[in-house]
């Protein structure tokens, strides 16, 4: 396969401000314009059917939806059954589930330099309706997928359902909780990181990865191919449009910035291997062209509108971020947790981030990230362990969250979660230090789809738990996905839960669910 220039430069000869400017641009934007750079095949011969990871799409706004593919027929294999050729793919979108009413169509190119991914927006498209689409290479013709574009701004729907997931480790067991999702009939999917697992095959798992930890763009490639050909991934991808971050494992465990967790590694090494990475995670998501990496930076943080009705603030709490503090495990909050001058998100995306929310009209605001805010402290009776990869060891930043949604009077801030393969309901008051202070938004943590593998119903520890943290109102450890409906009213939350994960199978259960009133950032059981 046909690899990016960044890889070919010396690291030596290297800083960071070359690299950044090392991928080519010229081949940037001939993923977008559908103009290769050389020749381009407009009837290729496959050695088997080139769809076979699938479409997708995502980030829909009012009048237009990015729509995704990618050409792999043989995905398991060093070269994924390609040549080094660019090939033309036709693409078309319509009205009707059988393509005989085609509002817009057009090619565009599968270039080798970006893995003959496929990213199209499909632009002129009517606000708050439903469409489906279909690529074309050659005489092959891909599945259909379902999407729809975002209610007009101006407009307040009455009515938004989504799902949110993350954490689908696929050596540890099988994405059941997609079967499920799929009979939802959601208008959004959020995936919140950890789509893929970076980790060396190990025997004896559920299933087991292709190949040694993910290191080069080839292998990062690869294993978007395993995970994409898993049939129930591929199903609900096809159901709905997608919004999509990332979390550490799309890159390397515990990221954060340009600091490995293993000290060995030098920051320009870690830095190829990012770009690496992004290039990979670019490459294997429907995203817009903002997003399109620049070597090891990639601008990932955004907002997308449901009408007035929701307002997503979409952010990335990995590659702005200070090194883990106290040397990271759950501790008391040492004073590296507690300088103001340490950050989780980089002073532009909070900056961004509180001026979005401040200019926001949207009845509900809602955070979609990656780890827990609340302080939450994980050990019972007077030893202390907040968790140093979340919010709790960046106070400064979670501190100016707060005091920023509760200053502003921000309209019903709602913050999703992931990343720890449990399920939690947080009240986000205003002062953690003071267990009596009101509260000033609420937060939901969502499960992983298979991390961790088979889950229980009941921790051991619930009852100190809440004891220690009466701010959290439920929590549970199994495997699922979260599912929220939205109303000009009121928000609620379902928590659903699958019993296993380590065999096919498993029925599904709502183990509780919230509801929050417009107005009022409390959580009352359903």
């Amino acid at each position: 396969m046909t690899q990016p220039l960044y890889p070919l430069l010396s690291p030596k000869a290297m800083n960071r401000r070359s690299f950044l400017f090392a991928t080519t641009s010229l081949a940037a934007a001939a993923l977008w314009s559908g103009n290769a750079l050389g020749a381009v095949t407009k009837n290729p011969k496959f050695s088997a059917y080139p769809f076979q990871l699938g479409v997708a799409s995502g980030d829909p706004d009012e009048e237009s939806v990015i729509l995704w593919t990618r050409l792999a027929p043989k995905p398991l294999e060093e070269d994924f059954g390609m040549t080094p050729d660019s090939i033309e793919v036709s693409w078309q979108i319509a009205e009707d589930e059988a393509m005989s009413k085609v509002v817009k169509k057009g090619t565009v190119t599968a270039s080798p330099d970006w893995g003959h991914s496929v990213h199209v927006e499909a632009e002129g498209l009517k606000a708050d309706r439903w469409y489906w689409y279909q690529f074309k290479a050659g005489s092959e013709v891909s599945p259909k997928g379902r999407t729809r574009t975002m209610p007009a701004k101006n407009s307040t729907p009455g009515r938004l359902r989504f799902t949110f997931a993350s954490c689908q480790h696929y050596e540890t067991g099988l994405f059941t909780a997609y079967e499920h999702m799929l009979k939802e009939d959601v208008d959004l999917v959020l995936h919140l990181g950890d789509y893929i697992y970076e980790y060396a095959g190990i025997d004896k798992r559920v299933r087991k990865h292709v190949g040694t930890e993910c290191k080069t763009l080839n292998a990062y490639r690869s294993r978007y191919a395993q995970y994409r050909s898993d049939t129930a991934l591929q199903n609900m991808h096809a159901a709905a449009p997608w919004i999509v971050t990332w979390d550490d494992h799309e890159f390397d465990n515990n990221c954060a910035n340009d600091i490995s967790e293993e000290k060995n590694v030098t920051s320009v090494d870690f830095m190829i291997r990012r770009a690496a990475s992004y290039q990979a995670y670019y490459e294997n998501m429907p995203l817009r062209r903002a997003a399109l990496p620049k070597g090891p930076d990639m601008t990932l943080y955004r907002k997308l509108n449901f009408g007035k009705l929701a307002e997503f603030q979409v952010l990335d709490t990995r590659q702005y971020r200070s090194d883990q503090p106290c040397g990271d495990g759950n501790k008391p909050q040492c004073d590296e947790a507690l300088d103001p001058n340490r950050t989780l998100l980089g002073e532009k995306q909070r900056d961004w981030l509180f001026k979005t929310l401040g200019k926001s009209d949207s009845t509900w605001n809602v955070l979609a990230q990656q780890i827990m805010i609340a302080r939450v402290d994980r050990k019972a009776g007077a030893e202390i362990g907040y968790s140093m990869d979340q919010w709790p060891g960046y106070e400064g930043d979670r501190r100016k969250l707060l005091k920023f949604l509760h200053d502003r009077k921000i309209a019903n801030p709602v913050a999703l979660a992931g990343d720890i393969h449990t399920n939690w309901a947080n009240e986000l008051i205003a002062d953690f230090d003071n267990l009596e202070s009101k509260s000033v938004a609420t937060e939901f943590v969502g499960t992983s789809i298979s991390s961790s593998g088979d889950g229980t119903n009941v921790p051991k520890t619930l009852d100190a738990l809440y004891s220690e943290n009466p701010f959290v109102k439920y929590h549970n450890a199994e495997r699922g996905y979260v599912r929220c409906e939205v109303t000009p009213k009121q928000w609620r939350t379902d928590y659903k839960t699958v019993e296993y994960v380590t065999r096919p199978g498993s029925p599904l259960h709502t183990r509780s669910s919230f509801v929050v009133e417009s107005g009022q950032p409390k959580l009352q059981k359903a």
